[in-house]
């Protein structure tokens, strides 16, 4: 026993199917069991809910998600070495897991799913900020998804939570933040992995808000912090310029000395300089 199920502990799984973590595919495996049913447990109650998993690799959070009562998991694994380890997680949890051997990038999972349905990854490094935009970034909102429960490199992380005035504070804060709350609740050193990655790693939850916090049209919003941050050493009249001819005007009318940069300027400002473009 693993103490979360019958099934073998994840290093016999792992030497059993040959599964040595491929760099080129962002893989780091989990193999302590009792860490991903911790993961599992920042998602909150699974019973009603589906769950999408990204990169399961070898199954640990997988089996931590399954054991925890999650209603069905919906694992998409790029890596087709991972199949039958994965298979005989779903033999053993029978109707609960499904398996898509698919690029996460090139399909939409979220049709597989239905609501309730929270986002629960340790997220392959090469593709994890690229999968969390597009989840912030819907057509519409509120999105299908509850929360999103995901595993990023500690750097990253710290992007997503961060606070104007900070060194880590950026676009993606900003996107994260404008529509849903965010905050960090696990952080793993590399020697929980195998192959310890050279940087530590942490688990950031977010959950959707009902709307966003301040009025902007999303690809107008995105267009204006996009620029000011492409050049964040620059005065922000300077970085914005390419955007309208009076621009220290608008910057004033919402607050924002023209002399300020991006990183001192936060989502509120932000939103409501992106209304001056959606006016005109």
């Amino acid at each position: 026993m693993t103490g979360i199920d019958a099934l073998p502990p994840l290093r016999e799984v792992i030497a059993m199917h040959g599964l040595s973590a491929r760099k080129a595919l962002g893989q780091n495996f989990l193999l302590d069991l009792n860490l991903t049913a911790k993961i599992a447990r920042q998602a909150g109650d699974l019973t009603a809910c589906d769950v999408l998993e990204i990169g399961p690799g070898p199954g640990g959070l997988t089996r931590g998600l399954l054991a925890q009562g999650a209603r069905r998991v919906l694992a998409v694994e790029k890596d087709a070495r991972c199949l039958p380890a994965l298979a005989e997680i779903a033999e053993a949890y029978p109707g609960r897991l499904e398996v898509l051997n698919a690029d996460a990038l090139e399909i939409d999972p979220l049709a597989h799913l239905s609501p309730p349905i929270r986002i629960v990854a340790n997220l392959p490094y090469n593709v994890g900020t690229e999968l969390l935009v597009r989840w912030l970034t819907p057509e519409t909102w509120p999105p299908v998804w509850d929360s999103l429960t995901l595993m990023f490199q500690r750097e990253v992380a710290e992007r997503i939570v961060a606070q104007p005035g900070t060194k880590a504070y950026g676009r993606l804060a900003i996107l994260a933040q404008w529509r849903a709350e965010a905050r960090i609740v696990m952080s793993l050193p590399p020697g929980a992995f195998t192959p310890p990655p050279k940087v530590s790693s942490a688990v950031v939850h977010l959950t959707a808000l009902p709307e966003p916090r301040y009025a902007a049209d999303p690809k107008v919003l995105e267009r204006v912090v996009a620029m000011a941050f492409n050049q964040r050493r620059k005065m922000l009249r300077a970085a914005l310029k390419g955007l309208a001819p009076d621009i220290e005007d608008r910057l004033r009318a919402c607050g924002i000395a023209s002399t300020d940069r991006a990183e001192t300027v936060g989502l509120e400002a932000f939103c409501a300089l992106a209304r001056t473009f959606q006016k005109t």
